[in-house]
């Protein structure tokens, strides 16, 4: 099924003004979720800008909307704990009444060249830690994660990273067995963790043939482990900047292309200057969605 989300992040934006297009977007059927960016600081400009954390957040909007699924595009594993974590998502789920859709991503990791987590990192208190390793402790945040969402009683649990004796998540999310789970990934060892875990598989890269050859070996890795790939529902980000000339062709090119090569789940980060978001309906969801209808299962 095609599905179509908006994405407000954070960045320079006050509650008001997040609050003001997330109920709009609710009550457009023309939009079916809406979505977070998790960062502490902006990424751009001045680091004293404004920068709501999100989870917090999620929760305020989680009890002001009624229809839209939600969720944060994607978590960083680096900034809370994978049992912290499972519980703050497992509340949301139930203050927005099994709305959640739980994205998460392997967050920063330490490389070589320009890195823009360093100063949101530094500034938090947060250890940058190698690519390898981030996408390993993604992959156990993952287990604990679903592990305290689903099993009855206590249990202790050991691993590379976490060491947990007890651990428990009362209230459960309210969907069964569990929230769906977004991972966002691009490189080869976090496509398995996506083959392993995820029921959305985000994809942060271009628009461009380079998402094909990640979905094959996305769909390697799942008959690596015996999985239909067709159970993984493919998504992707696009920033629609509506001043631009032609930004609403260029748009429906795009996403029709992405769409012929598997995509079925579209966040569109607008922005708008002023316009309505009936606008992103009239110009790109409604003639998307009528183009690709054949397509579209």
């Amino acid at each position: 099924m095609l599905s179509f989300g908006i994405k407000t992040s954070q960045m320079g934006l006050t509650y008001a003004e997040i609050l003001d297009a997330w109920l709009a977007a609710d009550a457009m059927p023309a939009f079916s979720h809406a979505w977070l960016w998790d960062h502490m600081v902006p990424l751009r400009g001045p680091v004293e800008g404004a920068a709501l954390e999100a989870w917090t957040l999620l929760a305020a909007l989680a009890a002001q909307t009624s229809r839209l699924r939600l969720g944060v595009i994607v978590t960083s594993n680096r900034l809370r704990s994978a049992p912290l974590l499972a519980k703050m998502a497992a509340t949301v789920d139930v203050i927005a009444g099994g709305r959640l859709d739980f994205g998460i991503g392997a967050g920063g990791s330490r490389v070589a060249g320009p890195n823009p987590a360093i100063r949101e990192f530094e500034a938090y208190g947060v250890p940058l830690v190698p690519p390898g390793e981030a996408v390993r402790d993604l992959a156990e945040s993952l287990t604990v994660i679903r592990r305290l969402w689903t099993e009855p009683e206590p249990f202790d649990f050991s691993g590379p990273t976490l060491r947990l004796r007890g651990a428990v998540c009362e209230p459960k999310p309210i969907q069964k067995p569990h929230p769906p789970i977004m991972v966002g990934a691009y490189g080869p060892r976090m496509l398995r963790v996506v083959a392993e875990h995820a029921d959305i598989w985000n994809y942060p890269g271009p628009p461009d043939a380079e998402f094909r050859r990640r979905d094959a070996i996305l769909t390697s890795h799942c008959a690596a482990i015996g999985r239909d790939p067709a159970t993984i529902t493919r998504s992707m980000q696009a920033i629609v900047r509506a001043t631009q000339p032609d930004a609403a062709a260029a748009t429906r090119a795009i996403l029709l292309d992405m769409i012929d090569a598997g995509v079925r789940h579209i966040v569109l980060a607008a922005v708008l200057d002023g316009r309505p978001f009936e606008w992103l309906v009239d110009e790109i969801v409604e003639p998307v969605r009528a183009k690709a209808g054949a397509s579209a299962p």
